[in-house]
């Protein structure tokens, strides 16, 4: 358990009403135990020099574009076989995939928005049965990553943009979306959804997030919003 303020989910009038049309959650120890990022970084030798700067990006410390680009350099001249080796390692935090079966049998839909990489992202949510994902794309040159990002950076802008533009896609209005992560850049997001939940969260995330879990179950989100198969939700 957090130190800090135990577990409180107060859940908006309109998601007790009815389920939530979009549930949009972080990548990295939010859907999965680990940072792909780190992951990553131990095939450099760099792991501990990059966890050190991810725990201060996720805590607010450091600009997360900026932190980004400072780890991703460490990672020039890996072969771009790690890809695989790194997701065949993933793990999915407990009742990740039941949530988003649950998700899916109340009718909505299911996005991940991700500091992360779509090299690993994209087959990860491929396999789950993710709707939507977005995420960063690492250069790759001659079958070797160079330390570069390609394309713009995944901010707290982008997370904010990919719900709403999501919800939009499925005529969901705000009110009824969901959105959980762990990390300083999830913040915007989950104050733009209609419910945001700190999942097992930095210190300063919890601060600024009320609802919070710190349980490390995603289904506890199901049992929360009474979604179909958890005890509670009426029939709609």
């Amino acid at each position: 358990m957090h130190p800090l303020a135990p577990d409180v989910v107060v859940v908006p009038e309109p998601l007790v009403a009815a389920p939530p049309g979009l549930v949009v959650t972080d990548v990295d120890s939010t859907l999965i135990t680990q940072e792909v990022i780190e992951e990553l970084a131990g095939h450099a030798g760099t792991r501990e020099q990059v966890a050190e700067v991810t725990a201060r990006a996720m805590d607010g410390e450091l600009d997360f574009a900026e932190s980004l680009r400072l780890r991703v350099a460490t990672l020039a001249g890996v072969p771009a076989t790690v890809f695989g080796e790194v997701l065949a390692a993933i793990v999915p935090t407990p009742g990740a995939g039941d949530l988003v079966e649950t998700v899916h049998a109340s009718g909505g839909a299911f996005g991940v928005v991700s500091g992360g990489f779509e090299e690993v992202v994209a087959p990860l949510c491929r396999g789950m049965g993710i709707d939507h994902w977005v995420a960063n794309h690492l250069e790759v040159r001659d079958g070797y990553l160079t330390g570069r990002v390609s394309g713009e950076i995944v901010t707290s802008a982008t997370k904010v943009w990919k719900l709403r533009e999501w919800a939009a896609e499925h005529d969901v209005p705000l009110e009824l979306t969901v959105a959980m992560g762990d990390g300083a850049n999830d913040v915007p997001m989950m104050h733009t959804a209609g419910l945001g939940v700190a999942f097992c969260a930095k210190p300063t995330v919890r601060a600024a997030v009320p609802d919070t879990i710190s349980v490390q179950r995603l289904d506890a989100l199901a049992g929360i919003l009474a979604l179909p198969g958890t005890p509670g939700r009426s029939a709609h």
